[in-house]
């Protein structure tokens, strides 16, 4: 699946500090995208690939605060708080609405790079997930009704035999449902088919805790 390029948000009022964190990061070989206010990040086009966002506090008429909760949450785009005044009380409120750092300007070159590398890896991390999400929610979608009841009773451990009498079937009929549900879901044996449940479960409780 073709994806967006990595990219580097930064929003800040202050020219002078855009374009040193830009350069720095530039010079690194990341792909950068300035803006010189949150309305201006706002007005474009949404990005589907992974990143982060440079992002700071201190702005007139929309704090980073105020952008960070217009944003949501939203594990694609992890954020980076930046500010020329150590302010414990709002590094801990963006901390708690979901920034992975808070940094205290000016900030040094390999600080930069490392806490971008760390957020860039966090947002492709759940790009991963997200598209495993979806891969095995469509092959999902694919069962029948009937199949899905024999697959998930085939997770929770019974045989052909207990399923038929669970459903009121045959035992001929459970066969054939179960050959054509592990046909669609693209896998080989029980331990498999689990593995696939399991991480289906997994990534849709992650995503559900995430928009809590």
């Amino acid at each position: 699946m073709a994806t967006a390029t990595p990219t580097v948000f930064i929003v800040d009022d202050d020219e002078a500090v855009v374009r040193a964190l830009t350069r720095v990061l530039r010079s690194a070989d990341f792909v950068v995208e300035p803006y010189s206010s949150p309305r201006a990040f706002l007005a474009r086009a949404q990005h589907d690939g992974p990143g982060c966002l440079l992002l700071d506090q201190r702005m007139p008429d929309i704090t980073g605060l105020d952008l960070q909760r217009q944003l949501g949450p939203n594990p694609l785009l992890p954020v980076v708080f930046m500010s020329a005044y150590g302010d414990v009380g709002t590094s801990v409120q963006a901390m708690k609405a979901g920034a992975i750092d808070f940094l205290v300007k000016p900030v040094a070159a390999d600080q930069l790079l490392d806490v971008v590398t760390r957020a860039l890896i966090k947002s492709e991390q759940a790009l991963l997930e997200r598209q495993e999400r979806s891969e095995i929610a469509t092959r999902l979608e694919r069962l029948t009704p009937r199949e899905r009841q024999v697959c998930d009773l085939v997770v929770a451990g019974l045989l052909n035999k207990q399923i038929a009498a669970e459903l009121d079937l045959s035992e001929k009929t459970v066969k054939i449902h179960r050959g054509h549900m592990m046909h669609k879901l693209g896998v080989g044996s029980v331990a498999e088919l689990t593995r696939l449940i399991e991480r289906h479960t997994l990534a849709t409780s992650h995503s559900e805790s995430s928009v809590d």
